[in-house]
Formats: structure tokens, C-alpha cells, sequence
């Protein structure tokens, strides 16, 4: 049981960390987390549906709804509706959520850059493989 105690202790620390690094780093934009966190999903893959969008931001459609709203008012996405179905939205981003992904995304290599000189290459290789386990087998 100490183990997972540990454990437990150290991916909370990790967690809280991380989350206030984050929240630094929007903090000096016009962005919300979950902004930006549509932001980065919408940079990374492209043109999406909400439905999609949703599922890779882990909410419900109506959330993602909501952020792609502020989103548009704010000119970093837009939704353009499809000849097949004019019931479905495809989201992107504009030149300016673009930019804003690109910012952001920098941040995020340099964050990784970070952790990865404490690390050898091969623990480097280790907590790749950890953290593609654990997001294929729980997340």
C-alpha cells in the first residue's frame, strides 16, 4: 500500500504542477484552459466536427459547444457548415488562433525540453512508453 500512496503523492504533485504552469502560461493571453486546451486539439488536428472535438477534449458536446462559441467571438475559430449536412459544423482556427497555437504549442516543447534534461535517454524512452500505455489503456 505504501507504494500506491507514494505513487498517488507524486502524480498529484506532477498534476498540480503542471496545472499551475498552464494556467501561468494562458494567464498572459485572452484565453481560458479550456480555450486553449480546443486551441491545441484544433491545431494539432486539424479541421474537426464538434462531435469530435468533444470526445478529444474529454466533454460533453454541449461544453465544447459553449468554449467554440467564445472561440468565434473572440476570433480564433470559426465553423463553416457542410454541403452534405447542413447540420454539421466543421470548427478551425482563424490566423489568429493559429498563432495562438503555435505560441502555445511552443510553451509545451519547452516544458518537455525541460523535463527531459533531467532524464537519461533511456528514462526518457521509459516515460514515453509509460505515458502511451497509460493513455491508450485508461484515457
Amino acid at each position: 500500500m505504501k507504494i500506491l500512496d507514494e505513487l498517488t503523492h507524486e502524480l498529484l504533485h506532477f498534476f498540480n504542477g503542471f496545472s499551475s504552469w498552464e494556467s501561468s502560461v494562458i494567464r498572459t493571453s485572452d484565453l481560458t484552459v479550456s480555450e486553449a486546451h480546443a486551441i491545441e486539439i484544433l491545431g494539432e488536428y486539424g479541421q474537426m466536427n464538434m462531435k469530435s472535438l468533444a470526445q478529444k477534449l474529454g466533454v460533453t458536446t454541449g461544453t465544447t459547444t459553449v468554449t467554440v462559441d467564445r472561440l468565434e467571438k473572440k476570433d480564433y475559430a470559426k465553423r463553416e457548415s457542410t454541403r452534405e449536412d447542413r447540420r454539421i459544423y466543421l470548427i478551425s482556427l482563424t490566423d489568429k488562433g493559429l498563432k495562438a497555437y503555435a505560441e502555445h504549442h511552443r510553451y509545451h516543447l519547452t516544458l518537455t525540453e525541460q523535463i527531459q534534461t533531467v532524464l537519461t535517454g533511456e528514462e526518457a524512452a521509459q516515460l514515453q512508453a509509460i505515458l502511451n500505455k497509460i493513455n491508450s489503456e485508461i484515457f
